[in-house]
C-alpha cells in the first residue's frame, strides 16, 4: 500500500510543537458536512487540522486513488474499474458509509406540479425521452412564456450525476442540452430563477425559495426527508461515502472513528442529512 499523504506541519515559535493535516476531498454534496466535521474535529484536537475541498466524487476518487489525499468524499460507490486502478496502484481502497441522502427534484415555487414519477424524470432527463416542454405534462408554468422544460443537471465528474443516471435513467444516458452546474447550490440558484426549470441534488441544499415535489406514483408518492432517507421509502435515497486506501490507522483511523460516533453523526444529522447510524441529538 503507497504512503498516505497525511502531513507533519510546525507551528508555534520556534516550531517546537506539531500540526497533522489530514487532505480530504471530492464530492460537492459531502463538502459543507465535511467542513463542518473538519472544524469541530480541530476543536476537540487541535494538533489535528483537516483541509476538506471538492471538486466532486470522482476527482476525490481519483486523488485517493494517485496516493494525493487520505480521504476522499463520495456520493457514489466506487466503480469496479476505479478499484483495480487503485489496488493496480498498490491501495486498496475501503469504504466507509457516513450518512444517506435523499436525492430531491427542485422546481421553481410557481410549477403548478406536486408529484413526479421516476418514469417522468426519465422522459425529461433521458435521451430517448420524449418530455421537451411542459405541457408534455400536462401543466402550464406561470412565467415559462416557451413552455420550455429547462433541464438542470450536474458535470459528469459528480456522484450525483451517476447516482441520477443509474436510479432514475437506468441504461439510457442523459437526454443533451441539460445545463450542467458545477455545484449543487448552483442547481437550486438557477432553479429558484428560472420558471421553466427543473432540477436535482442533496436534500441538504434546499431553500425555501425551491419547490420539491414528492416523488414515485400518485398513490405512493414520498416527499424528499431525512427520515424517509433512514426508512428507505423515499425512491431516490442513497449512501454516502468516504474512502480510504486501505484499513485507516493513526489520526486518519481516529478522526474517522469520530465521525461515525454519535457526535459525529449528529452533526451530519443537523445538516440535513440521514445519519449512517442511529443516534439521539440533543
Amino acid at each position: 500500500m503507497t504512503t498516505l499523504p497525511v502531513l507533519l506541519l510546525t507551528i508555534g515559535c520556534g516550531g517546537s510543537e506539531g500540526r497533522t493535516v489530514i487532505q480530504n476531498r471530492g464530492s460537492d454534496t459531502l463538502v459543507n458536512v465535511a467542513q463542518a466535521w473538519a472544524e469541530r474535529y480541530g476543536q476537540i484536537n487541535p494538533n489535528v487540522a483537516v483541509a476538506v475541498s471538492g471538486g466532486g466524487s470522482g476527482t476525490g476518487i481519483s486523488a485517493m486513488i494517485n496516493g494525493t489525499i487520505d480521504i476522499a468524499n463520495a456520493s457514489r460507490a466506487m466503480r469496479d474499474s476505479e478499484i483495480e486502478a487503485a489496488r493496480a496502484g498498490g491501495n486498496d481502497p475501503i469504504e466507509h458509509i457516513v450518512g444517506f441522502d435523499a436525492l430531491a427534484i427542485f422546481l421553481h415555487p410557481d410549477n403548478p406540479i406536486s408529484s413526479i414519477s421516476i418514469a417522468q424524470l426519465a422522459d425529461i432527463y433521458g435521451e430517448n425521452g420524449m418530455a421537451e416542454v411542459w405541457s408534455d405534462l400536462g401543466v402550464s408554468v406561470p412565467g415559462c412564456g416557451s413552455d420550455e422544460i429547462v433541464r438542470v443537471s450536474r458535470q459528469n465528474n459528480s456522484g450525483t450525476y451517476a447516482y441520477f443516471q443509474e436510479a432514475v435513467l437506468g441504461e439510457s444516458e442523459f437526454k443533451l442540452g441539460s445545463r450542467d452546474m458545477n455545484g449543487s447550490s448552483e442547481v437550486v440558484e438557477l432553479v429558484e430563477n428560472t420558471p421553466c426549470a427543473i432540477g436535482y441534488s442533496g436534500l441538504a441544499y434546499a431553500s425555501e425559495h425551491v419547490k420539491m415535489p414528492c416523488v414515485g406514483p400518485e398513490d405512493a408518492c414520498v416527499a424528499p426527508s431525512v427520515p424517509a432517507a433512514i426508512d428507505g421509502s423515499y425512491p431516490i435515497a442513497r449512501p454516502l461515502f468516504m474512502y480510504t486506501a486501505g484499513a485507516p490507522e493513526g489520526v486518519v483511523g481516529e478522526y474517522m472513528n469520530w465521525i461515525l460516533s454519535d457526535e459525529g453523526q449528529c452533526i451530519i444529522q443537523d445538516m440535513g442529512y440521514a445519519p449512517a447510524t442511529p443516534v439521539t441529538c440533543g
